[in-house]
């Protein structure tokens, strides 16, 4: 077994006890990471709490790497066995550095249930202090030291006092023989300067003998030179003062004739004087009126020092909580800064979802604009059964391409959740850091479950579309049966009603003897009525001349017809039918379903919301081609007792 102590220091610790007042100790932790490589190579991080002054305050915790794994699931944390020693020593660090603060940011708590840390377990909490709450970063359970574990604890003090207490004694050995050498240097040094010192002073006496015998010559010398000075000086000073005599007279009588001079102005000064006086008296009177309103100035003055004393104090006490607000505003000033570091990299984060949100709208208007266009396309299919089939094929081919889309994209949007889940992680990391960004991770989670409700809504779409096609099919089919009952029941009005027989043309077709009012009064109600196909039944096989009215009568109407090439085939060409025979319109087989195709008039009429079929005409029919279309019919039977009839959806063509 290997341990690599990693932390020993004094940490100030704050022990909180049930029904007790928190106080302050000092605690000496001690991080140590020990490693096992029999029978399997495992790490294990041993942290132990200890006083120095109390021997018997002993608390140990053993972390394994499974134990931190559930560690790190019950407090979130984000770093793994490897990285968590040197996270909780740069906090246990980050505590020391505080220590010293009124209100230290990062504190140590040592919690105990129990009234005294005595045999029970407590939780070591790292707490950051910040304006918002008490953030607890990481709580620890430590359990105490039971009588084995402080004997150990004490017996491996003990050995550690002993060795130092040998290193001590090592060290005194040596620094006694240090000193006794250097004893011994100092005393020989010191005998040697003692001889020096006493040669100094008999050199310093016999040179100080020789000083005085020069001073005491020089002394005599100057005294001999200062009394000649002095001789001469008395001498000068006797002529000086008999000529300050002679001159003393002089300015005596200067200053009597000044005097006469100034007894004249004198007399001149006592009448201004008087003068003055007078003067003086009324200046008086005038300076006890201003004394009067100097008092009631003071007392003024007096009065607003005082509200000055108040308002300095007031204005004291504002600078005071100026000076608060200030603390309070830089601090928030950081905070906000902060925030907006935050707000950039969640808008970074928004942008990226908001992209991805207009991409997906953008394929849910494709794919609505595609269900529009397989409605149009189901809507082409009651004007044109035989194409129907081909399109409906198309339309197949096409789901099946949009299913694999679909696949796709859902691969696409796996992957982004993927990637959203990394996201969501990093944010939680900053979120712990910051509470406050919470708020914003939640409203990105909802729009990302809104988007995917919207990708949901366009697969169920999707799926409805599919339905549509299919109840379409059915109905296409129902309405095929419905049609040909009532071509049947027409015929049958029609084989009871006719007496009119056909009339051959010159080119060999036949043709019927309804007049054609009937048929242009027929062409205009459907007309006006805004059915966009001309295929009712009744129309469909009833031929008409082509002559000049009907030309002129067709080539008034307006409206959207439906355009079909009509081809006769080569055995309805001979003119070989018998007059009286009339000629009904027969009906199309469905070649799939085995049934008869038609259409009722309600599902042929034009909506306001449809959308215009490609390839058909959505001009109207002209006066030259309706009639060729619609009452040329041809017949091939060669038997008189064969009746040929004209398909519901192709006016012209007809089967027997």
């Amino acid at each position: 077994m290997a341990a690599e102590s990693l932390f020993g220091r004094l940490v100030p610790v704050q022990v909180k006890c049930q029904g007790c007042e928190d106080r302050r100790i000092n605690v000496r932790v001690r991080i140590e990471l020990q490693s096992t490589s029999n029978p399997v190579h495992k790490k294990d991080l041993v942290v132990q709490l200890t006083d120095d002054t109390d021997p018997f305050f002993l608390y140990n915790l053993v972390i394994s790497e499974e134990d931190f794994q559930s560690l790190k699931c019950q407090q979130g944390l984000l770093v793994d066995f490897s990285a968590f020693p040197q996270r909780f020593i740069d906090l246990l660090q980050q505590c020391i550095q505080e220590q010293n603060k009124d209100t230290p940011r990062f504190l140590l708590q040592l919690v105990s249930s129990a009234s005294v840390l005595d045999h029970t377990p407590a939780f070591l909490n790292v707490v950051e202090t910040n304006p918002f709450k008490h953030l607890t970063h990481l709580s620890l359970k430590f359990l105490p030291g039971n009588d084995a574990e402080i004997k150990k604890f004490l017996a491996i003090c003990l050995k550690c006092i002993k060795e130092e207490k040998s290193l001590l004694e090592q060290k005194l050995k040596k620094t006694e023989d240090d000193l006794t050498r250097q004893l011994s240097y100092t005393q020989q040094s010191l005998s040697e300067k003692s001889r020096e010192l006493d040669k100094l002073r008999s050199e310093w006496t016999s040179h100080t003998t020789t000083l005085t015998n020069k001073h005491t010559q020089d002394l005599t010398n100057e005294k001999e030179k200062a009394l000649q000075v002095q001789t001469q000086y008395q001498q000068q000073h006797e002529q000086q003062k008999k000529e300050l005599e002679s001159l003393h007279q002089k300015s005596i009588q200067q200053l009597q004739n000044r005097l006469s001079e100034l007894e004249i102005a004198n007399k001149d000064l006592t009448e201004r004087r008087y003068k003055g006086d007078s003067t003086i008296r009324e200046l008086k009177a005038k300076l006890s009126g201003i004394e009067d309103e100097c008092q009631r100035v003071k007392q003024e003055v007096l009065s607003l020092r005082r509200e000055n004393t108040t308002l300095d104090a007031e204005c004291h006490e504002k600078e005071k909580h100026i000076n608060q607000l200030q603390t309070r505003v830089a601090v928030l000033e950081q905070e906000i800064k902060d925030k907006d570091q935050l707000i950039i990299r969640t808008k970074e984060v928004l942008d990226a979802t908001q992209e991805q949100k207009v991409i997906l709208e953008e394929n849910t208007e494709k794919k609505q604009v595609h269900v529009g266009k397989l409605e149009a396309t189901i809507k082409s299919l009651s004007a044109e059964l035989l194409k129907a089939n081909e399109i409906i094929k198309k339309l197949q081919g096409d789901l099946k391409t949009l299913m694999s889309k679909l696949k796709l994209k859902n691969t696409v949007t796996i992957q982004q959740e993927k990637l959203l889940a990394e996201k969501e992680e990093k944010l939680q990391k900053e979120q712990r850091e910051l509470q406050e960004t919470g708020q914003s991770l939640r409203i990105k989670e909802q729009e990302v479950c809104k988007l995917q409700e919207q990708l949901e809504t366009t697969v169920q779409k999707l799926e409805e579309s599919k339905q549509l096609l299919k109840t379409n099919e059915n109905v296409i089919t129902w309405l095929n049966k419905q049609l040909n009952e009532i071509q049947m029941a027409r015929k049958q009005e029609i084989l009871g009603t006719s007496t009119i027989p056909p009339i051959h043309s010159s080119n060999g077709t036949i043709r019927t003897g309804t007049s054609p009012h009937n048929m242009l009064d027929n062409r205009l109600r459907f007309t006006s009525s805004g059915i966009s196909y001309p295929i009712s039944p009744v129309c469909a096989f009833q031929n008409f001349p082509e002559t000049a009215p009907v030309k002129s009568a067709n080539q008034q109407v307006s409206g959207q017809k439906v355009q079909f090439n009509v081809q006769l085939s080569k055995a309805n060409r001979s003119s070989d039918i018998q007059p009286g025979f009339p000629i009904a319109t027969g009906h199309s087989t469905n070649k799939e379903n085995g049934e008869n195709l038609g259409l009722e008039l309600k599902y042929l009429k034009k909506r306001e919301d449809s959308i215009p079929l490609r390839g058909l005409s959505q001009n109207t029919f002209n006066s030259s081609e309706y009639p060729k279309s619609s009452t040329s019919t041809k017949t091939t039977s060669s038997k008189p007792g064969v009746q040929s009839t004209a398909s519901a959806y192709f006016p012209g063509l007809q089967t027997t």
